[in-house]
């Protein structure tokens, strides 16, 4: 009998974080030009289904809003710090990405749905769509996001999407008399929705540091 040694079978190579993460969030941007251009299609009619505030049937409209835009100039538009800031929230951990955009889009909508005719006296019914409330949340979550964990690194990716996107954060200023144009409604309840995640989300390393102070009190 000829003496036969098995050959282990070999794991499979796990992909690494930054593929992992620019696979996400470009699939995730590539299915906003696919609805888009079904929307084209369909003449607009997918918009509708944006947020209209204190409507019933506007509610709708926290779920589908972020993934619907009025045309391909707004989704241009809302393309390139989906691809940095959402690929950068990932790497975080594809989890956290998950949860993090997940209370975004869910609080930040149900947010703009309740103050989302403030600040507009044109007497006409608001329809909020767009990913810019999304993109909002991503930004203020990798803002707040380190100091939160006390990871040097996370702070520097805060700082650095401060120095590079810090501007847009005027978009969540309030402006009255708005007559269709910025949701800034959208843009600031999407930005405080952003740090509620970042919150929320670095429990552990919160839990964590706060169990090694008590271990080094004497």
């Amino acid at each position: 009998m000829s003496n036969y040694t098995p050959t282990p079978a070999r794991r499979p190579k796990k992909r690494s974080g930054w593929v992992v993460a620019g696979t996400t969030i470009v699939s995730f941007v590539a299915l906003l030009y696919v609805i888009e251009l079904f929307d084209q299609i369909d003449g607009h009619h997918l918009d509708d289904y944006g947020i209209r505030p204190m409507e019933t049937d506007g509610l709708w409209g926290v779920l589908f809003a972020p993934l619907l835009h009025a045309n391909w100039a707004h989704l241009a538009a809302n393309t390139g710090p989906a691809l940095v800031l959402g690929f950068l929230v990932a790497l975080a951990g594809l989890a956290r990405f998950f949860w993090a955009t997940a209370i975004i889009w869910i609080v930040g909508g149900l947010g703009t749905w309740l103050i989302g005719n403030w600040g507009s006296s044109c007497g006409l019914e608001s329809d909020h769509i767009g990913a810019s409330g999304l993109i909002f949340g991503w930004l203020t979550f990798l803002l707040v996001f380190g100091f939160f964990i006390g990871s040097g690194w996370q702070i520097l990716v805060g700082v650095l999407v401060l120095v590079a996107y810090g501007g847009v954060l005027w978009g969540a200023v309030p402006v009255l008399n708005v007559c269709g144009g910025v949701s800034w409604q959208g843009h600031l309840c999407g930005g405080i929705a952003g740090v509620l995640a970042a919150y929320l989300l670095s429990r552990p390393e919160r839990d964590a540091r706060q169990r090694r102070r008590l271990g080094a009190t004497p």
